[in-house]
């Protein structure tokens, strides 16, 4: 029998892999050829999907950009052998794109059926959470300490602390929720794993729930990820079935349930505090700290918060131990990101490398460069709220803390590219038109700051580019950045200031010598 992979993530869905997995199904049947199709996740590689893979003696052959026409032409030539086609892209393992990244957290997504128990044990699922129930609660948060993970969701703060603060609380209950409102342009990291490993995640949220004492965990997921939300939630009741879910986890002593929330769609809910009213089921508003979530968090109990790819990554260190972590990266920015590359770029999708990688090496080696063919003019990093990075910082490690000294942030690892027709000045106007659609009104200078600011940047893309005008930009961007409750106030001034720095033309500006010199 020959297996065919055909991908259900949501990427390859929109592109017609139904279809195409409907059409191979029927032309093996006509040829009477013994086939088994196998639904597997996304190997991240969008900009070849629908990817189809023959597994063959030499490994699984790929074939991009496969349409149901195709199929019968494919069938000709041979491709259930794997044998030669415009379309065959050689052995998938041995694509440059897969083959240079380091792939730690996405070791198994677009291997394996998501939904194959077997699958996921068999490729060393399980072993990080059967280690863990070994090992005392206060080691457990120490290893991860000691692994140097930090939070993935973008405000990188080391997730052993959090464990260890509600570990240390004193409650009748604990909560784990993962945070995977997923809101940030440019990103898909925590939708690949929901959608393609979702296991990982569960095995992750299980652990820390050992870890800290909680007994009840919940995902947090936008309503605007419906697969993931279906995946999700029939990978748990596998999960439940399996016994690594409720009184007794694997036999143990420890208890552990999980639930799917749906979220209704708010930007803001991306902010823990917000996503832990909204999961209360009040208003995503934004809380006020202390007290921290850690200590008075859902329903007021102790809770950890994390988002996907912090808690998905949990399961490798304990499966390898945290020096096999810890030994990826640099500085203070330990193991490895999914970098995720879209927006003007000709080969979009996620890149799994350890900390300290450049922007130029993105971009060219493994983005190929921009889709328009035009040269590359600016890169957003970090989603919506990020800065605009020129050619002139594309060589800085991709690292917190030396992005930090340039005033950019790595957040959540989204990469959106912008060609040399792109008008910076329209797009830090939309980051102010954004923030004041989405924010949760509750501080002023979000509410009210976000609103003037757009009313500002209108009148300077409209001539009025007096010293004044600059000047009260460059002041509502300090109070909002010093004066907002939450990042979605205190960074909408990010994109601002920095097409402001960068890209003085695009307002009507004159580069300044400095400027020049960049």
């Amino acid at each position: 029998m020959t297996r065919i992979y055909v991908p259900i993530d949501s990427a390859a869905l929109a592109l017609g892999a139904n279809a195409v997995a409907e059409a191979v199904a029927s032309e093996a049947q006509k040829r009477g050829l013994d086939v088994q199709i196998v639904r597997n996740g996304s190997r991240g590689l969008f900009y070849l999907e629908p990817l189809v893979e023959v597994e063959t003696p030499d490994g699984r052959i790929g074939y991009s950009n496969v349409e149901a026409e195709d199929v019968a032409a494919l069938f000709d030539a041979g491709f259930h052998e794997g044998r030669a086609h415009e379309k065959n892209v050689g052995v998938v393992d041995e694509i440059p794109y897969l083959k240079n990244q380091q792939r730690l957290t996405f070791a198994r997504i677009g291997i394996t059926d998501p939904l194959s128990i077997d699958d996921y044990t068999a490729l060393g699922g399980l072993q990080g959470l059967r280690n863990v129930l070994d090992m005392n609660g206060d080691a457990v948060c120490e290893a991860l300490l000691d692994s140097g993970l930090r939070g993935r969701g973008g405000a990188a703060f080391p997730a052993g602390i959090k464990w260890k603060t509600v570990r240390a609380a004193l409650a009748d209950q604990k909560y784990i929720v993962c945070n995977a409102d997923e809101g940030d342009s440019g990103t898909f990291s925590d939708r690949l794993v929901m959608e393609s490993d979702p296991y990982m995640l569960i095995e992750g949220m299980i652990i820390a729930g050992v870890a800290t004492g909680a007994t009840k965990g919940y995902i947090y997921v936008r309503s605007e990820y419906p697969h993931s939300i279906d995946t999700l939630n029939r990978a748990i009741d596998r999960a439940r079935d399996a016994g690594w879910l409720g009184a007794s986890v694997l036999g143990t002593s420890h208890a552990f349930e999980l639930y799917v929330a749906k979220g209704a769609g708010s930007y803001v809910c991306g902010e823990e505090t917000a996503l832990l009213e909204s999961l209360e089921g009040k208003r995503g508003i934004v809380r006020a700290k202390p007290p921290v979530p850690a200590l008075v968090g859902l329903y007021g109990k102790p809770t950890v918060i994390n988002n996907v790819i912090t808690l998905a990554t949990v399961p490798i260190i304990f499966a390898k131990g945290a020096a096999f972590y810890r030994d990826y990266g640099m500085g203070r920015s330990r193991g490895t990101l999914p970098f995720q590359i879209a927006g003007n770029v000709k080969q979009g999708g996620l890149v799994e490398l350890a900390f300290g990688v450049t922007l130029r090496e993105l971009i060219y080696t493994y983005g190929g460069g921009t889709a328009s063919g035009r040269p590359a003019r600016a890169v957003q990093v970090g989603g919506p709220l990020g800065t605009y990075l020129p050619e002139s910082q594309w060589d800085i490690p991709l690292d917190y803390e030396e992005y930090a000294k340039v005033g950019a942030v790595v957040g959540h690892g989204g990469l959106v590219i912008h060609d040399d027709i792109s008008n910076l000045a329209e797009l830090a106007q939309y980051a102010m038109h954004f923030c004041a659609i989405e924010s949760c009104g509750k501080c002023t200078p979000c509410r009210i700051g976000s609103t003037r600011g757009e009313e500002v940047i209108a009148k300077i893309r409209e001539g009025d580019t007096s010293v004044k005008q600059i000047t009260l930009l460059r002041e509502l961007c300090d109070t909002m950045i010093s004066g907002s409750l939450c990042a979605m106030g205190g960074m909408t001034p990010f994109p601002v200031v920095s097409a402001l720095d960068h890209f003085p033309e695009d307002f009507g500006l004159p580069r300044t010598p400095a400027q020049k010199a960049a």
